[in-house]
């Protein structure tokens, strides 16, 4: 078979099995990177290295969990790879990311921001927001998203046992940040 015919049939397997599920990589991008262009990013990123590894999929297997663990992957790395760059601020520079921070007036809410505003107090979205990074993702998929806990394993990349520990002491983190709630 000649290299092209490969190519073709990669193309063939990427559309037919990958490319559908973009707009489902995009709420946990966001999540996982609070920042709307960031998550855009991510999927886009994730998404081509999905293109270029499709000789590794499997056709037929759940490919949903596949390019979630590929997301998953691509933030890890690009989270490494920030912790080693240093940051260099200057005090003019800082007040204008500050600024940037609170956001652009008048935007629609992100995602996250919309999830966030079912809970009606804000205490309650302070201590999701407050989770560490590894155990919000895991109460995202599984609570918010209602993905069963062999997906979110699937698409976080650990075991099953790990995204059970991680949900019980993420709730157990929330109970006692909202005791006064209960």
């Amino acid at each position: 078979m000649s290299v092209s015919a490969h190519a073709s049939e990669a193309d063939l397997v990427y559309e037919k099995e990958i490319a559908g599920h973009r707009r489902d990589l995009y709420p946990a991008a966001l999540r996982m990177t609070r920042n709307p262009s960031d998550a855009e990013d991510l999927v886009q990123e994730s998404m081509a290295r999905a293109y270029a590894g499709i000789r590794h999929f499997t056709p037929g297997t759940n490919s949903k969990a596949w390019l979630f663990r590929i997301l998953a992957n691509t933030f890890v790395s690009g989270y490494r790879k920030r912790q080693r760059e240093p940051v260099h601020v200057l005090g003019a520079e800082f007040d204008t990311l500050s600024a940037a921070d609170e956001g652009p007036r008048g935007a629609s809410p992100s995602a996250e921001d919309a999830v966030l505003s079912q809970f009606v107090h804000s205490d309650v979205r302070q201590a999701l927001t407050e989770l560490p990074e590894c155990f919000r993702a895991t109460v995202y998929l599984a609570d918010v998203e209602g993905y069963p806990y062999r997906e979110v394993a699937e698409m976080l990349g650990v075991p099953i046992g790990t995204v059970m520990s991680r949900l019980h002491r993420a709730r157990a983190m929330l109970r006692k940040r909202l005791t006064a709630y209960a």
